[in-house]
């Protein structure tokens, strides 16, 4: 089996490190500017497969014709997508005997786009991870494999982090049940259902945005499809009481009267607008 995988963030790491005995190339995003300091940062795919002794290669455009021919040089099986961050073009997906195989992390149809963990987080619903076959539109490819994530209730819901190391782990136990399969030709394909398509474009800072004065479940959904990696923006206009237990907020309730103008709401502002420590964007 030959495979080459595209990938960039933390979801796909787990992933590759399944498949690494057969991975002919690694190919993720150039490093970013990242922090206080903007640092050249290197993705976490780079350096899973830095440290995994990998080939591994940074194009700016992996459409470019120059990559696409390197790529098609290696007679892969199949490419692997988890994660990347640019879209294949169809040239670049011929290359491969079998085309393109992308670990999404949502049931599709439900939860194309961008950021389909957090929406399912934010909406409680169609969490999971699908192994399609890719196509030229965006997650419109045939369904090859699914295993959805149950939430138990709304008030039992893992955060964005948790749920994403979740589904990257189980990506990894697809990765190797089901690749072994694509790379002979040997695996169902079951197209989707275009009519139940919902989608999860990437999260603005206005999605971040949440007022007390707003259903405690809602606000609940909000920092649990954000947390650990963004803070919420917070309007208070209504009882802090709303924040208790939220994840990423540090804790505690306020007390009983208290309202957002006060010294302990102010803290809270801060820390649910970055300025308290909390965790920082990506």
């Amino acid at each position: 089996m030959r495979l080459v995988f595209f990938g960039s963030g933390a979801f796909a790491v787990p992933i590759l490190r399944a498949l690494a005995p057969w991975v002919e190339l690694v190919v993720t995003q150039p490093d970013r500017p990242s922090g206080r300091k903007m640092v050249p940062t290197p993705t976490p795919v780079s350096e899973a497969a830095s440290e995994l002794g990998l080939p591994l290669a940074k194009p700016e455009k992996c459409r470019d014709a120059e990559f696409v021919g390197r790529v098609r040089s290696l007679g892969a099986d199949a490419l692997v997508v988890a994660s990347y961050g640019q879209i294949l073009s169809e040239e670049l997906l011929g290359v491969a005997a079998y085309g393109g195989i992308n670990f999404h992390g949502s049931v599709l149809p439900f939860w194309r786009g961008a950021a389909p963990i957090q929406w399912s987080i934010r909406e409680r619903c169609h969490a999971g991870v699908t192994v399609m076959q890719m196509d030229r539109g965006m997650d419109t490819g045939d369904i090859i494999a699914v295993r959805e994530h149950p939430f138990r209730s709304e008030w039992d819901l893992p955060t964005y982090g948790e749920l994403e190391a979740t589904l990257a782990s189980w990506s990894a136990e697809l990765a190797v049940a089901w690749m072994p399969r694509i790379a002979v030709g040997e695996y169902p394909r079951t197209p989707q259902d275009a009519s139940q398509a919902t989608y999860a474009p990437k999260l603005k800072p206005e999605d971040l945005a949440v007022g007390f004065d707003h259903p405690a479940a809602r606000v609940r959904l909000a920092a649990g499809g954000a947390a650990p990696t963004r803070t919420l923006a917070e309007y208070v206009q209504g009882p802090l009481e709303a924040l208790e237990g939220l994840p990423g907020t540090g804790g505690g309730a306020a007390g009983p009267g208290r309202r957002g103008r006060s010294p302990a709401g102010g803290g809270l502002r801060r820390a649910l607008s970055g300025g308290g420590g909390g965790p920082a964007g990506r």
